[in-house]
């Protein structure tokens, strides 16, 4: 089952072709970093523009990339949420467009089950599987059954990881995407350096907070300059990110030995992060469970996890009609519920 994956819910305007969830056959991203890199972060309308101007050219050049015609398609995936509407709107309408001329069925993916799907390609690994989401707007733990079904262990109850990162890579003064920034320095610091709190990493909970880490990590940077002692970016972020690290490694191990789930995807912008794979597979090795990061260019916004996500889903018959619409802000659980309902094949 070859599938035709759409992905532009923030500022990549991205097309893939894979075969059978696993098989890459050719992918185009059309990045948009520089572009809002000048203004700190993604403006909504400007990477909707870009997002219209790129989105037929870059599903053309993946489609030539794959060596595959229309007519060799079995589906079309596209992102209906969550993301930015305006940005999501053009993946979406593409991909009726799209559906219209060639009559190929739709397939709505949720983009969190997008970034959970990138860790099968390449891969034989099989369903069901111990998901760790850990994105900018996300930080959660999910079971992901035989069905591409997902129950929520627990989720971030403030601030996402990655949103946590980016923020304090701006509170040190590094770059957007700060992200990576954080994650490049910690390699060269000292993680002992400052001790951060681990927000709930001992209560029986799967929920994360990270906030307060954000909120420690700047007052004791407050603290230094009123001392007039030199800040060392490094170790700063060495040991904001051990923070992090030791928060997400702890969780995930609990939750791999209660369900018995022996495998454990990392799914998001932040499964790039070296610290964490290093963390996360030391505790696979201790405790025996086994751990699949994706490609690291897989782990930020693609088409490829789009597509691959499809198949599961394509595969089940889970299809919309041309009603489809887009969703800026759609949970795992009410996307279910409009595939169980029926809504995304009954015009609603």
């Amino acid at each position: 089952m070859k599938i035709l994956g759409i992905e532009t819910s923030c500022d990549e305007t991205a097309a893939a072709v894979v075969e059978d969830g696993r098989k890459l056959l050719g992918e185009t991203v059309a990045s948009q970093i520089e572009t809002h890199a000048k203004f700190g972060g993604v403006v909504p309308e400007v990477a909707s523009r870009q997002h219209v101007q790129s989105i037929t050219a870059v599903v053309e050049d993946a489609m030539n990339k794959s060596g595959v015609a229309f007519d060799d398609l079995d589906a079309i995936a596209v992102t209906c949420g969550p993301g930015l509407l305006g940005a999501l709107l053009v993946g979406v309408s593409a991909a009726k467009g799209y559906s219209l001329a060639t009559g190929l069925p739709l397939v709505p993916v949720h983009h969190i089950a997008g970034h959970v799907a990138a860790s099968f390609v390449g891969t034989d690994m099989a369903l069901p599987v111990l998901a760790l989401v850990v994105s900018g707007g996300h930080t959660e733990l999910l079971v992901v059954n035989e069905s591409f079904e997902f129950h929520k262990l627990g989720g971030t109850k403030d601030d996402a990881a990655g949103e946590a990162y980016d923020k304090v890579a701006r509170i040190i003064g590094l770059s957007y995407p700060g992200g990576p920034k954080v994650d490049e320095l910690a390699e060269k610091g000292n993680p002992e350096a400052y001790r951060f709190p681990r927000a709930l990493m001992d209560e029986d909970t799967y929920d994360f907070s990270f906030s307060g880490l954000k909120s420690a990590v700047a007052n004791e940077l407050v603290k230094q300059n009123r001392r007039q002692e030199e800040v060392v970016p490094a170790d700063v972020c060495a040991s904001f990110q051990q923070a992090v690290v030791d928060v997400l490694v702890e969780k995930t191990a609990r939750a791999a030995a209660e369900t018995g789930l022996n495998q454990v995807v990392v799914a998001g912008g932040v499964a790039a992060n070296q610290g964490l794979r290093r963390g996360l597979k030391a505790k696979g090795d201790e405790q025996g469970f086994r751990v699949y990061f994706p490609p690291v260019r897989l782990c930020t916004d693609n088409a490829a996890m789009i597509a691959a996500a499809g198949y599961f889903l394509a595969s089940q018959g889970r299809f919309a009609d041309l009603y489809l619409n887009a969703y800026a802000a759609l949970s795992l659980e009410d996307w279910q519920r409009m595939y169980r309902s029926g809504m995304f094949a009954n015009g609603m």
